[in-house]
C-alpha cells in the first residue's frame, strides 16, 4: 500500500497549464513543465557550441554558432533545466554524430537490462517492445535476438540507418503525442516502452510524457534512465550539462511530472551508468498490478531530506565548479611548463562542455582519440582539438591521457594499459582532477 508520504508527493501537480511551453510575458523563459518564470540560476557555463556537431576539415574557418549553457532551477516544481536555444532538429540531424554500439560496456549494459526484462516481466515473443531514441539498435538487437518484435523510434537519419541495415525496425521520426498516434496504429501500442537518457533530451517534456501514455499497452510498462540530479550535483559533473540535455532529473521531479500525465512510477534503481543514473519503472495509473515499492518511497524521501526542493540546495554548485577550472587549469599549466605531453581520450558530450568552459584547445591537449569512424578526422566543437584514432597514443607516446568520458574509465583504462610501458599516466577531471593509481585503473 502507498505511504501518505508518497501521495503526498505524487499529488504535486496543481499547476497552471503545464502542458503549455512558452516565454514569459516579462521576457524571460518559462519552466518546461509548469509553465512558471525561471529565475534562480544554478550554473552559468558560459557560450558553448552544440556538443555532437563535430568540425569536418572543409569546415575549420566557417563561423561556428555558441549559445549560452546556463542552467536554472524552477522554484515551483524544482525542475533544473536549460532555456532553448537550438532545436531537436539542430542537434539531431543527419551528420549526428553519437553511437552507442561503440562503448563495449554500455552494450553490456543493454544485454543484462535485456535479460532482466525478460526475467522479471516474461517479457516474450508475444509482446512487443518499442525503444524510444533506439539509435544504433545497441539494445533491441538482444530482444532481436529472443525472437521478441521490436520497434525503434530514432530522430537521427544516419544513425536509424546504421540500425536498419542491422535488422531493427526503425521509424525515423522525434517523438511525442503525434508519433504516438500514428506509430500506435501502424504497428501496435508496447507491452514494454523503454528509452535510456532520452527524457532529458527533449525540449517539451510534456508532449513527450503524454505521447509515452498514448504509446503504452493498458497493461505495459515503461523504464526509462537517465542521470541522476543528486550525482551532478554533489559529485561536481558540471560537465554533463550542454545543450542536447534540456533537463536535469531528480526522482522527484520525473515522479510528478509522469504522474500529472496519468502515468504512476512503481519502482527505481540507482545505476552506475553515466557517473549515476536511475532507472524508473512506470505503468498507466489505472493499471492496478505492480504496487509501489519501497526502493521508490525511499529516494522520495531522501532527496527530500537533501533538501533538492530548496534552493539552498544549488547554492554553492556554481562556486564549486569554478574551483574544479582552476584546478585543471593550473594542473595542465604546471605540466606544460614541464615540458610533458597531454592528449585526450574520447570525444563525448561532456567533454565538449569541459573543454569549452575552461578554454581548453590545443595548447593544452594536442589531439584526443575516440574507437567511432564517425568522429575520427573531425575535430571538437569550439576547441578545434582533432580526434584521432586511438592507434595514435601508441604512436606518439603522450605523457598524459586526459579520459574525457570519465563515466567510462574502467573500461579505457582496461583497454589502454599498455601506456604503463612508456610511463605514461590517466588523468580524470571530474570531480576534480587527478591522476589514476596503478590501484583504481581496474576499480
Amino acid at each position: 500500500m502507498e505511504s501518505t508520504y508518497y501521495k503526498s508527493l505524487t499529488l504535486k501537480t496543481l499547476y497552471n497549464n503545464p502542458d503549455s511551453n512558452s516565454r514569459s510575458t516579462t521576457g524571460g523563459s518559462t519552466c518546461r513543465f509548469c509553465n512558471k518564470p525561471l529565475q534562480h540560476s544554478v550554473i552559468d557555463l558560459g557560450m558553448s557550441p552544440l556538443c555532437q556537431k563535430h568540425i569536418k576539415p572543409e569546415e575549420r574557418n566557417d563561423m561556428e554558432p555558441f549559445y549560452p549553457l546556463h542552467a536554472y532551477i524552477c522554484d515551483h516544481c524544482w525542475l533544473m533545466q536549460l532555456e532553448d536555444f537550438a532545436t531537436p532538429d539542430e542537434i539531431f540531424a543527419d551528420d549526428y554524430a553519437y553511437f552507442s554500439s561503440y562503448s563495449e560496456s554500455w552494450i553490456m549494459h543493454a544485454r543484462n537490462y535485456t535479460e532482466m526484462m525478460v526475467q522479471r516481466f516474461g517479457i516474450s515473443g508475444k509482446h512487443l517492445v518499442i525503444e524510444i531514441a533506439s539509435n544504433d539498435g545497441y539494445l533491441l538487437q538482444w530482444f532481436n535476438g529472443k525472437g521478441i518484435p521490436v520497434l525503434g523510434i530514432e530522430p537521427a537519419k544516419n544513425v536509424a540507418r546504421v540500425a536498419k541495415q542491422n535488422g531493427i525496425r526503425t521509424e525515423v521520426e522525434f517523438f511525442g503525442r503525434q508519433t504516438a498516434g500514428v506509430l500506435s496504429k501502424r504497428y501496435r501500442k508496447a507491452n514494454l516502452l523503454l528509452g535510456n537518457n532520452v527524457l532529458a533530451h527533449v525540449p517539451d517534456i510534456n508532449d513527450f510524457v503524454s505521447g509515452m501514455k498514448i504509446m503504452l499497452h493498458a497493461d505495459g510498462i515503461f523504464t526509462m534512465e537517465f542521470p541522476h540530479l543528486q550525482r551532478l550535483i554533489e559529485e561536481n559533473q558540471f560537465d554533463t550539462i550542454y545543450h542536447e540535455h534540456f533537463s536535469y532529473l531528480s526522482f522527484s521531479v520525473v515522479n510528478r511530472i509522469f504522474t500529472h500525465h496519468g502515468l504512476t512510477l512503481f519502482d527505481v534503481e540507482e545505476i552506475p551508468t553515466h557517473g549515476g543514473s536511475i532507472r524508473i519503472f512506470g505503468k498507466h495509473s489505472n493499471n492496478k498490478s505492480h504496487t509501489i515499492s519501497e526502493r521508490a518511497k525511499e529516494l522520495l524521501y531522501r532527496e527530500t531530506a537533501l533538501g533538492m526542493e530548496t534552493l539552498d540546495y544549488y547554492a554553492n554548485f556554481s562556486e564549486q565548479v569554478k574551483e574544479t577550472k582552476r584546478k585543471l587549469l593550473s594542473f595542465l599549466i604546471e605540466k606544460k611548463k614541464l615540458g610533458k605531453t597531454i592528449v585526450g581520450y574520447g570525444a563525448p558530450g561532456k567533454g565538449n562542455t569541459l573543454l569549452n568552459y575552461c578554454g581548453i584547445r590545443t595548447d593544452f591537449l594536442d589531439y584526443t582519440v575516440d574507437r567511432s569512424p564517425h568522429k575520427q578526422g573531425n575535430f571538437l566543437p569550439g576547441s578545434h582539438i582533432p580526434i584521432l584514432a586511438p592507434e595514435k597514443i601508441k604512436e606518439t607516446k603522450p605523457d598524459y591521457v586526459l579520459i574525457l568520458p570519465w563515466n567510462l574509465k574502467k573500461e579505457i583504462t582496461t583497454q589502454m594499459q599498455y601506456i604503463r610501458e612508456w610511463g605514461g599516466s590517466f588523468i580524470v577531471p571530474i570531480p576534480e582532477v587527478s591522476i589514476l593509481k596503478d590501484e583504481e585503473i581496474l576499480i
